[in-house]
Formats: C-alpha cells, sequence, structure tokens
C-alpha cells in the first residue's frame, strides 16, 4: 500500500513518510511518538542542516485546536506586508501525517507585497502539530505552529463511486474577490478531485484505493504567476484555496493543475467569471 504511494508522488512531497512509519513501529503499536521525536528528524529530512526558527512576528497560523473534520481542517496563513515582499515559498508540514509535507507554495511576482493571505483545507491523520514555514529570498526559514486534535482524515473513506468521481476530476470553481484593504485582491479557486491517499478502502471491493491527486497547482494573473503549489495526499478532497495577489492590467486568474496520472486541467475567471 505505501509502496503505491511512493511510486506515484513527488519525491519532496512524500519525503519522511517512511521514517516516520519506521519510528512509529519502534514506539510501539498504537504509542504515538512524543513531538519532540518526531520534528528534530522531520526538519532534517525537509530543510537538511538549515535552521528553522519559530517567528510569529513573520508568519502567523491559524488552525482549530479540536477539528469537526479531520478530512477537512481548514487552515489560514498570514504573512505581514514587511515580510511578505521578502518571502518565496510557503511550506505546510503536518508532523504525524503518512505524508508530513502537505504542500510547497513557490510564489511569483503577481503574488504581490501587501499582506499575504493564504487559506486552504487538509487531513490530520492524528493528534499533531501543523506548521506553517515561510522561505524568504535571503535564504532563512521562519516558522508558526499550531496543534490540533483530530484523527482518521487521511484514511477516511471514500463514500463516492470511484469512477464517477473521477469522471468528474478536474472541473473547476475560480472567483475573483473584491481588493483588499492595501490594494490587493482576493480570489479563490475549487478543484474538483478526490485526492485518494492511498490509504481509503473501497467500500464495495474491500480492496485500498489506489492513490491519485494533484501534484502541481500554478496559478496566474494576466500570465504572471500567483504561486505553483506542489502537493500531496494531506490536502484535502476537492482541493480550495483562497488568497491575495496583486492587483494587474490584465485581471484574469488562470488555473492550470496536473494529477498524478498526468491528466491535466485549465480553467480561467475574468473579472465578471468570464
Amino acid at each position: 500500500m505505501l509502496q503505491a504511494i511512493r511510486t506515484t508522488a513527488a519525491p519532496r512531497v512524500l519525503r519522511g513518510l517512511f521514517g516516520l512509519a519506521l519510528g512509529m513501529l519502534i514506539a510501539g503499536s498504537g504509542q504515538a511518538m512524543a513531538e519532540e521525536d518526531i520534528w528534530p528528524a522531520l526538519q532534517k529530512d525537509l530543510f537538511g542542516e538549515r535552521a528553522v526558527v519559530e517567528d510569529t512576528s513573520a508568519v502567523v497560523l491559524e488552525a482549530p485546536y479540536r477539528a469537526e473534520d479531520a478530512a477537512l481542517v481548514p487552515l489560514t496563513v498570514r504573512i505581514p506586508a514587511g515580510v511578505a515582499k521578502s518571502v518565496k515559498k510557503l511550506s505546510l508540514v503536518i508532523d504525524k501525517n503518512p505524508a508530513p509535507l502537505v504542500a510547497d507554495f513557490n510564489f511569483g511576482p503577481a503574488a504581490g507585497e501587501g499582506e499575504r493571505v493564504l487559506e486552504t483545507r487538509v487531513r490530520v491523520d492524528m493528534y499533531s502539530n501543523i506548521r506553517a514555514i515561510v522561505e524568504t529570498q535571503d535564504g532563512r526559514l521562519l516558522m508558526a505552529t499550531k496543534f490540533v486534535k483530530a484523527a482518521g482524515g487521511c484514511s477516511a473513506p471514500a463514500l463516492k463511486d470511484t469512477d464517477a468521481v473521477l469522471a468528474e476530476a478536474g472541473k473547476m470553481q475560480i472567483k475573483l474577490i473584491a481588493g483588499t484593504a492595501d490594494g490587493q485582491r482576493e480570489g479563490q479557486i475549487k478543484i474538483r478531485h478526490p485526492q485518494y491517499s492511498g490509504l481509503q478502502l473501497n467500500q464495495a471491493t474491500g480492496y485500498y484505493i489506489p492513490a491519485k491527486f494533484l501534484r502541481v497547482i500554478d496559478v496566474t494573473r494576466g500570465g504572471e504567476r500567483i504561486f505553483r503549489v506542489e502537493g500531496g495526499i494531506s490536502l484535502s478532497e476537492d482541493p480550495h484555496i483562497r488568497f491575495t495577489y496583486a492587483g494587474g492590467g490584465d485581471e484574469t486568474l488562470e488555473v492550470t493543475a496536473e494529477d498524478t496520472d498526468g491528466r491535466v486541467f485549465k480553467g480561467h475567471a475574468g473579472p465578471k467569471g468570464s
């Protein structure tokens, strides 16, 4: 089952999966590893010897302490304007998920220099710290952390017919929302996709559903990149992202997504939804 996930996923997104699983086995069946035992190893695996510094003046993470639905846990990341202009990447990490790295958001010039706000939904497999880590142009790694009580999000059963769900995959809702107080714009995208984790049972057959998920989501404004997501199984079903960005002459939002089967989906919306 885990081998199936490895062969279809981007290496960086699933880095740490097998090391974490081995650590959990060593710790003993049913016994969660202490948090201090997980993060140092995971940090080294994801960022090498680079220091990751907790700094809530540079990045703020909002998450529920106890999630209502472990498969749809809402997260909001805020990067203040003074920091945003120097931030080139945001990484979301859930320490105890089977694939701890949720996604990398690589920002482009259309992300803007005002306050950067990004909202999305994730799966949480067991009580865990969630981390938002920004990388600045000069190479600093700055982090905010929240502990979330949730369990079973990655293995929650798929309740819909797989063929029907996959036939709908790639349909998009793209919205342009009114501008923010500091002159930024707001946009919202939702992409239909089951985001199969490889850990979910098909209720009809009793077999695990092979992992299939969106590995790349590219969002541009008038041809200029706002961000590129490199994601994995920890993004929720039907990925939903709300975000701020800089205005420009051409206000058309364009989205291109590709899943692990190599299927490419595209959509766009102008100021009037055109």
